[in-house]
């Protein structure tokens, strides 16, 4: 596929990442889903290399290459694995970029930096089970008593929550819901065992629980009452680099189809040269490009500080389609091959189906888009 139009430090990062996962991760992909766990080796090593404040300004510790650096990351990490993809998305686009977007000078000193750095890993909690869809129903209450907030509730379905050091909570007080800044060491404050899942089974998942869990009253961050919005704003970048992952899966899941096709022989000569199989392979083809552009146009925009709401709610239906489309194209190209685990097609395959559901479901996207569409009369 030709590259969309990056700058030369863009075209340096992509070749890193990619030496990177070449060098590091797909070797150990196939382990990561069978010990559902990512490897602690694999994640410093991930911190080392600045993956984990890529998107975040130079002077909170990261490497200042904005959304676009950050898709280019998560698309070539992908695809090595997309549970390693995840583990990155939750920490830095929502986890940490929750107190990017909202916090004081002190809390992204005190917080973002080693988020930014990969000292610590940030998660984001805002699922509950009466809060999914309806994310703004949260239970989760939080009461200031003197100089500080007592929390108490549980989350549901969390990223990173039973490894993260530091989360970004939603939790009800007077004014509506608010944001706070948890550390996860702090009293009253548990995680639930893994959940076992159909895919991304490397990516911890876990309920929290917060029983009187207390913090300082300057954990707040923001203005109290106005945390749905920027819980909202941090999904709109979640599901930015939701999408990038799903197109460096893509990308991954089509140079293997057609490899295989080429050299795989029925009727005495290579599949690749039957229709069918074309058509398969053109449609791959077609869904990428699409993706591509969206995504990456949509970045740029990001970056530029426009509002994507709109956008983003588009990259994340048309590429969570997308890649669920592609793999289930990846494996019928492969017949029974395709179904076996001696390849990744089956794994990859697996860890499509949950970009459908999370970073708000594909039925809530288009609730979005169709509210912008009805406000503009239909302008794009």
């Amino acid at each position: 596929m030709q590259e969309f139009a990056l700058n030369e430090d863009q075209k340096m990062l992509r070749s890193m990442v990619r030496d990177f996962v070449n060098s590091e991760i797909k070797p150990i992909a196939a382990k990561i889903d069978e010990d559902e766990k990512i490897p602690r080796e694999l994640i410093d090593k991930i911190a080392e290399m600045g993956f984990l404040g890529m998107t975040f300004p130079e002077e909170y510790g990261g490497l200042g290459f904005g959304e676009v650096g950050y898709c280019v990351m998560q698309e070539e990490i992908a695809r090595g694995c997309i549970s390693t993809a995840t583990f990155i998305g939750a920490h830095q686009s929502i986890g940490a970029n929750v107190i990017y977007l909202g916090g004081s000078e002190e809390q992204k000193k005190k917080y973002l930096t080693p988020l930014a750095k990969g000292e610590k890993i940030a998660a984001f909690c805002l699922t509950e089970a009466s809060a999914g869809s309806d994310s703004f129903n949260v239970k989760t209450k939080a009461v200031l008593d003197g100089d500080e907030w007592v929390i108490n509730g549980e989350k549901l379905w969390i990223t990173n929550g039973g490894m993260a050091d530091i989360v970004s909570v939603f939790a009800r007080t007077e004014r509506g819901v608010s944001t706070f800044i948890v550390e996860t060491n702090t009293p009253g404050y548990s995680a639930g065992p893994p959940e076992k899942k159909m895919g991304i089974r490397g990516s911890m998942t876990n309920a929290i629980t917060f029983d009187n869990v207390r913090i300082p009253k300057e954990n707040l961050i923001g203005v109290e009452g106005r945390g749905f919005l920027l819980a909202m704003k941090a999904l709109d970048a979640g599901r930015l680099g939701l999408g990038a992952a799903c197109l460096g899966a893509c990308k991954e899941l089509l140079e293997m189809s057609t490899v295989y096709a080429k050299q795989r022989k029925q009727f005495d000569q290579s599949i690749s040269n039957f229709q069918a199989i074309q058509f398969m392979l053109s449609d791959m083809a077609s869904i990428i490009y699409q993706m591509e552009s969206i995504i990456y146009r949509t970045a740029v925009d990001y970056d530029l500080k426009k509002n994507i709401s709109k956008a983003s709610a588009i990259v994340k239906l048309v590429s969570s389609e997308g890649i669920v489309k592609v793999a289930d194209l990846a494996v019928q190209i492969h017949g029974g091959m395709g179904y076996s685990r001696e390849l990744p097609i089956e794994r990859m395959y697996r860890d499509a189906r949950i970009n459908k559901i999370f970073e708000g479901t594909n039925e809530i996207q288009k609730g979005i888009i169709a509210r912008e569409v009805i406000k503009k009369n239909g302008v794009m």
